[in-house]
């Protein structure tokens, strides 16, 4: 995210949905408030492919719908809505179908980038925890093998894995880390979104 875009008075949520609606730039939303999303490096873009085509055939047949990239999380907050793009959204409940976005997912996954970490590890996380449907949130990290799961059964413990597989214990399932990075090429020196 970077900072908040101009504007005369507090978006409200009508206006910020309808916005959005096919705009050519994204924005997270925070209380009325704008924040441009940047772009993504090739590394994270394979990434999320990489989960995409791993978990989408293990989920035909279930309730569970997967999202990647373009559907908003909606959380409310000491009476603020919030809308946020995490980079995976996996919403298991047959009741939550909204349009435009998701109020209720059981797993969400971001790709750390330089410029969304330190969001993406407090703020996004301490968010995300307050939703009563979330089971686990995964940080995937695009410049080295790492992946930091919490679990909501684990009271949000951390839990760092840089090799095997990361258990997704809602869907019962192991995603190896070979699976993840899979065709990531070797960062260069310079560090990308």
């Amino acid at each position: 995210m970077s900072q908040p875009l101009a504007h005369a008075s507090r978006l409200s949520v009508e206006d910020y949905l309808a916005s959005e609606d096919g705009a050519d730039i994204r924005h997270e939303y925070i209380d009325g408030e704008l924040y441009a999303m940047s772009g993504a490096s090739r590394q994270h873009v394979i990434i999320t492919l990489n989960m995409v085509a791993h978990l989408r055939p293990l989920l035909r047949g279930t309730p569970c719908q997967l999202f990647a990239n373009d559907l908003k999380l909606r959380l409310k907050i000491a009476e603020q809505d919030i809308f946020y793009y995490p980079d995976l959204i996996l919403a298991c409940d047959p009741d939550d179908r909204e349009t435009y976005y998701c109020p209720r997912p059981c797993l969400l996954i971001e790709v750390l980038s330089d410029s969304t970490a330190r969001i993406d590890r407090r703020e996004k996380l301490l968010a995300y925890q307050t939703l009563p449907s979330l089971m686990e949130y995964l940080l995937v990290d695009q410049h080295q093998r790492r992946v930091d799961v919490y679990r909501r059964a684990q009271g949000w413990a951390l839990d760092v894995l840089t090799e095997g597989a990361v258990r997704l214990d809602y869907l019962d399932i192991e995603v190896p880390l070979d699976v993840i990075y899979e065709d990531v090429p070797a960062p260069d020196r310079r560090r990308d979104a």
